[in-house]
């Protein structure tokens, strides 16, 4: 039987620096996110990331959302640079046009970790390094397309663990499928399940702050993804845990909005590293 995901075991995907360390080592997330339709996910991946534990994070999206990432986040960098990972995708369409599309698999060519998320699913094709997605059932189902699958978002939400698994079996690619109760697959099968833990967790913006919390964990794991590809799973399963957590304690039995779970994130991380590491 497949396991659930657990808090020790979110607790190993927390990367604490030393007194050696700086922003470099600490990881650097690259973030193309936003557009002028929904700057918002750009704001809210953003804001997650950083309050997950990065080194840096380089915002390379449109105008508009750079300039409510720099006044939300005025330390978040907007030039081109060193990255250890990539985050692509949240709150953009697919309709981009050619050099925006060229641009995208330019950085998917460099095979560094990286999160597909929302308007970068169809990117998937072109993916050659350690990728990670992050759909929901409806946007699976353009995914299985690609690959000549025909299925319908219901039947995805009748059976997401099968879904999941031949998602991942057909693209390559680690799938991170989202739901009640969310499903992490490989090319090996079905890794394990993440509960939400939070029905508040369903609210606009959930989804773009799971993408930077993930980002920020392949970030700050680089050299491991590079060497264990495996790993792509259980970072991507911790980020979910600690998604869900967040909600629970942002929502304290109350309705929430999704700033308000990446703003719980580093009480996440206090409450793993303290039971792990005393």
């Amino acid at each position: 039987m497949t396991s659930e995901w657990t808090a020790a075991e979110a607790a190993r995907a927390i990367a604490v620096p030393s007194a050696e360390s700086d922003k470099y080592s600490r990881g650097v997330l690259g973030i193309v996110t936003g557009s002028e339709q929904y700057p918002g996910a750009a704001v809210l991946g953003v804001e997650a990331a950083s309050r997950t534990g990065v080194g840096m994070v380089r915002y390379l999206g449109p105008e508009r959302p750079a300039a409510l990432v720099l006044a939300r986040r005025p330390e978040v960098v907007t030039a081109d640079g060193r990255v250890q990972a990539w985050l692509f995708g949240s709150g953009t369409t697919p309709d981009r046009d050619a050099d925006e599309r060229a641009r995208l698999v330019e950085r998917l060519d460099q095979r560094l970790p990286t999160v597909l998320d929302a308007g970068a699913l169809d990117l998937v094709p072109a993916a050659s390094g350690p990728v990670v997605i992050t759909p929901h059932f409806g946007e699976l189902v353009p995914v299985l397309g690609a690959v000549g699958i025909d299925v319908a978002k219901e039947d995805v939400a009748a059976e997401p663990e099968r879904w999941a698994v031949r998602a991942a079996a057909e693209t390559g690619v680690t799938v991170l499928l989202k739901g009640a109760t969310t499903m992490i697959a490989d090319a090996s099968g079905l890794r394990c399940t993440v509960r939400a833990g939070q029905p508040w967790l369903a609210t606009a913006g959930s989804g773009d702050v799971l993408g930077g919390i993930l980002g920020a964990l392949l970030a700050t794991h680089g050299p491991e993804l590079a060497d264990d590809p495996g790993r792509l799973a259980e970072l991507a399963a911790s980020a979910a845990w600690i998604h869900g957590e967040a909600g629970r304690i942002a929502a304290d039995g109350a309705p929430i909005q999704a700033l308000d779970v990446a703003e719980a994130v580093p009480r996440v991380v206090r409450r793993l590293l303290g039971g792990a590491r005393r």
